[in-house]
């Protein structure tokens, strides 16, 4: 059966092609026409070779019939997606497989830090306070308080204080009562030692440590200094502000003063300035109590941490060997 629409379509068709001219030779072999086809010859096949590149991990230009290319270079390029960090990781991040074989012995990512010290009760503040820090210092030291109220807490210190060494204030007085107040606060005691500098209010929560365990090494520095203020705005606010920060100044220097058994103005005298120490002169003034000198002839004994990594490092290379 023959539909009449069918009929009369094809009938259309070929009157128009009768009339339309016919393209010339020139036309047909142009390069223009040529490249046209060439583009759509290959669309379909571009999209799917893409694709495939795409979930191959390789890039979409890659050509592996390029004579500049060799299969050990498919094979870094087509891996190189798969063996980033996490980008979460952060300090003690986790990575996806990063693990190698080095002389038998399986290597991966760094062990997190922070956590093996403060699991060996160990506190490090090692930077400007700041709210952040401070925020971090007193969480550590109550989560140690909750587990264990009877052993000590090692806080080394190694903070610029609330300024910086050109006396531009960055933090406030605030943050390090907060700390020496959270000190006495918990019931484990805190031994203090100086690592590097310990200037301005970093002063103070040394000499805040348990008396008898306050410490500092040989090449430590010490400084004392009055508090510096970030007031601006309108002279009734610097006038509010400054009567803060001397509030605050006071508060320190009786917080000092304590520590270190000398009188209040003797302190209040002896800060009015810049006023360096050495660990020696600290043990004199009676921040600390001692400076801490390792001897060559003493068995220097590794945190039980390290000991820990020691031993699960050598387990790992035992059943390397066994497998």
């Amino acid at each position: 059966m023959v539909r009449r629409g069918s009929c009369a379509g094809a009938c259309v068709v070929a009157c128009v092609l009768a009339v339309a001219p016919a393209p010339s030779a020139a036309f047909l072999s142009s390069p223009r026409l040529a490249k046209v086809g060439t583009a759509r010859a290959h669309g379909a096949r571009g999209a799917t070779r893409t694709g495939a590149m795409h979930m191959s991990g390789l890039p979409a230009d890659f050509d592996p019939l390029s004579p500049s290319m060799d299969h050990l270079s498919m094979i870094d390029q087509a891996s190189k997606g798969r063996s980033q960090p996490s980008m979460i990781g952060g300090a003690g991040g986790v990575t996806e497989d990063r693990n190698t074989d080095l002389d038998g012995a399986r290597v991966g990512p760094p062990p997190d830090l922070p956590s093996l010290l403060l699991h060996n009760r160990i506190v490090y503040l090692g930077m400007p306070l700041v709210p952040a820090v401070t925020e971090l210092i007193i969480a550590e030291l109550l989560y140690l308080n909750y587990e264990s109220a009877s052993k000590p807490v090692y806080m080394y210190i190694n903070t610029p204080g609330t300024s910086t060494p050109d006396g531009r204030a960055i933090g406030f007085e605030t943050e390090a009562f907060a700390i020496s107040d959270c000190m006495n606060y918990i019931k484990p005691p805190v031994y203090t030692i100086g690592v590097g500098q310990a200037f301005g209010l970093g002063a103070m929560l040394l000499a805040s440590g348990e008396k008898g365990h306050r410490s500092a090494l040989p090449n430590a520095s010490i400084m004392l200094h009055q508090p510096r203020s970030m007031a601006r705005g309108q002279a009734s606010d610097i006038a509010i502000k400054a009567k803060e920060v001397m509030a605050n100044r006071k508060t320190a220097t009786q917080m000092l003063s304590e520590a270190c058994g000398k009188p209040y103005d003797e302190v209040l005298q002896d800060s009015s300035r810049t006023f360096y120490m050495s660990p020696d002169d600290a043990v004199e003034y009676g921040l600390i109590d001692k400076v801490l000198r390792s001897s060559k002839k003493d068995d220097v004994v590794a945190p039980a941490f390290l000991d820990a990594l020691s031993m699960g490092s050598q387990t790992n290379r035992q059943s390397l060997y066994e497998d």
